[in-house]
C-alpha cells in the first residue's frame, strides 16, 4: 500500500497524490462545519460565536501537535525515498515515542490554562462559558488528535494519500450523526459538538491502527526498533519542533486577531467564524497541494533526484495557482449567499461583514497558494529554519492588522491581516527555496 513519487511525471504524481488530500480536507471541513452549521442554526448566533472564538486557541495548541507530527513524518518519507526499510521503522518508532510525550504534556498544560486564556483575550461575557465548555472537551481529546495525525501523516509519507481519505469520510459522517444526537436529542449544547468531534477523531485514529497492522508491513515494529541512539530522537526533534513552533507562532498572530475581533462584538466574531468556514472550502485544496509537495520533495530528496523537485514545484504552482484564482472569484461573488447557510438570511449585519471578509481575502488566494508550496517543499527538504522565520513574519503582519488596522478601519482592518501575513511569509520562503536548491545542486 506504499507508493514512490520518485518515478514518473511530476505533475501527474502530485495531482493524483493531492486529490485524496483535497477531498479529505474538504470532508474535514464539512466535519468541522457540521459543528458550526448545527450550532449556529439550532443554538443561535451567540453559541456560534462561542465556538468560533475558540478557533485561535485550538489553532495554537492543536497546530503545535499537527506541526510536530507532520515534521516527524518527513524524516520517515526521506528514509522511504532512500529505500531504507530499517530506517523507516526506526523513524516511525521515534515518532511514536515523541508523540506520546508531547500529547501528555500538551493536554495537561492546555487544560489548566484554558479559562485564563479566554479571559486574557477578553472573550465577551455572554459567550465565555460556552466557549470554555467547548474548548475544554477539544483539549481533553488531544491524544486522539495526535493519534490520527501521526498515523495519517506516516501513511501519506509512504505515498498513500487515499487511505486517510477513507477514514476522514467515515469520521465526517459519524461526526454529523453524533452532533445531531448530542445537541438535538441529549441537549448538551456546544459541549455536545465538542464531544462529537473528539469521538470522530478517535475512530479515525483506530482505523489507521488496524490498517497499518493489516496492510503496511514496512511499519510493523519490533522491540528492537525502539532501541535507538539519541541522535535518532535528536534528528527528528530538530525538524519536528521547529515545524510545531512555527504553527504556534502563526497561531499567536491569530490570537491577537481574535482579541481585536472580540472587541468589535459578537456579530463580528460570528461573521469572521462563518466566513472562515466558507473560505476553508476554497483554500484547503491549496494546503493539500502544499502537503503533497512535502512528501514529493522528501522522497525525491532521499532518492537524490533534485531536478525532479524543481520541475514538481513549477508544475504545482501552475495547478494550485489556477485553482486559487477560481476559488477567489467564487468566494467574492457568492460568499454572502454561502454564509447565510450558517446564520440565516435574517442576520443582515453578519452577512454584510462576511462579504467584506471574503472580498478582501479572496483577492489574495494566489499568494496563499505560493506560501503553501514553498513552505512545504522546504520542509520536505529538511529545512525548518526559514519556514519558522516565515511564521514569525506572519505573526508580525497579523499583529499589525490586529493592533493597528483594526483600530483604524474596524472589521475591514481585521480582514486585511490575513493577506498581509501571506505576503510577509512568502518573501523569505521564495528567496530561501531558490537559494537552497542552488546549494543542493552544487553539492
Amino acid at each position: 500500500m506504499t507508493k514512490t513519487l520518485t518515478e514518473g511525471n511530476p505533475a501527474k504524481l502530485i495531482l493524483f497524490f493531492s486529490l485524496p488530500l483535497i477531498i479529505g480536507n474538504i470532508f474535514q471541513q464539512f466535519y468541522s462545519m457540521a459543528d458550526t452549521l448545527i450550532v449556529g442554526r439550532t443554538l443561535g448566533v451567540n453559541a456560534l460565536a462561542a465556538v468560533g472564538c475558540t478557533g485561535s486557541i485550538t489553532f495554537l495548541i492543536l497546530g503545535f501537535v499537527q506541526g510536530l507530527t507532520a515534521g516527524l513524518s518527513i524524516i520517515t518519507s526521506q528514509k522511504f525515498g532512500a529505500h531504507n526499510e530499517e530506517a523507516v521503522r526506526k523513524s516511525f518508532a521515534a515518532s511514536i515515542l515523541i508523540s506520546c510525550v508531547v500529547a501528555i504534556i500538551t493536554t495537561a498544560l492546555s487544560v489548566l490554562l484554558t479559562r485564563s486564556l479566554l479571559e486574557l483575550l477578553q472573550t465577551p461575557a455572554e459567550i465565555i462559558d460556552d466557549a470554555w465548555k467547548y474548548l475544554i472537551i477539544i483539549l481533553l481529546g488531544i491524544p486522539a488528535t495526535v493519534l490520527f495525525n501521526l498515523l495519517s501523516n506516516t501513511i501519506r509519507a509512504l505515498g498513500d494519500s487515499k487511505t486517510p481519505l477513507y477514514f476522514l469520510i467515515f469520521a465526517c459522517c459519524v461526526n454529523i450523526v453524533l452532533d445531531l444526537i448530542f445537541i438535538l436529542y441529549f441537549h448538551l449544547g456546544v459541549a455536545g459538538a465538542g464531544i462529537a468531534t473528539i469521538l470522530s477523531q478517535l475512530l479515525s485514529g483506530i482505523l489507521c491502527i488496524f490498517f497499518i497492522i493489516r496492510k503496511v508491513p514496512i511499519l510493523w515494529l519490533k522491540k528492537s526498533d525502539f532501541q535507538m541512539h539519541p541522535e535518532v530522537i535528536t534528528s527528528h526533534l530538530s525538524l519536528a519542533l521547529p515545524m510545531a513552533f512555527q504553527m504556534s507562532i502563526i497561531a499567536i498572530g491569530s490570537l491577537m486577531l481574535q482579541f481585536a475581533l472580540n472587541g468589535l462584538g459578537s456579530a463580528s466574531v460570528a461573521a469572521y467564524t462563518a466566513s472562515q468556514k466558507i473560505e476553508s472550502i476554497g483554500t484547503m485544496p491549496l494546503g493539500s497541494f502544499g502537503t503533497a509537495m512535502a512528501t514529493y520533495a522528501a522522497q525525491n530528496y532521499g532518492a537524490g533526484k533534485i531536478s525532479r523537485i524543481r520541475k514538481g514545484v513549477f508544475q504545482c504552482i501552475l495547478m494550485s495557482g489556477s485553482f486559487s484564482i477560481l476559488a477567489g472569484v467564487v468566494n467574492i461573488i457568492a460568499g454572502s449567499q454561502l454564509t447565510s447557510i450558517f446564520v440565516g438570511p435574517q442576520e443582515t449585519e453578519v452577512l454584510s461583514l462576511s462579504h467584506t471578509y471574503l472580498v478582501i481575502n479572496g483577492c489574495f488566494y494566489f499568494t496563499l497558494a505560493l506560501l503553501f508550496i514553498y513552505r512545504f517543499t522546504l520542509q520536505g527538504l529538511g529545512k525548518s529554519f526559514i519556514p519558522t522565520v516565515a511564521g514569525v513574519m506572519e505573526l508580525i503582519m497579523r499583529a499589525i492588522g490586529a493592533l493597528i488596522l483594526t483600530g483604524t478601519f474596524g472589521f475591514a482592518g481585521a480582514c486585511a491581516s490575513n493577506p498581509l501575513a501571506w505576503i510577509g511569509a512568502c518573501v523569505p520562503l521564495i528567496y530561501s527555496y531558490y537559494r537552497t536548491m542552488k546549494k543542493i545542486e552544487a553539492q
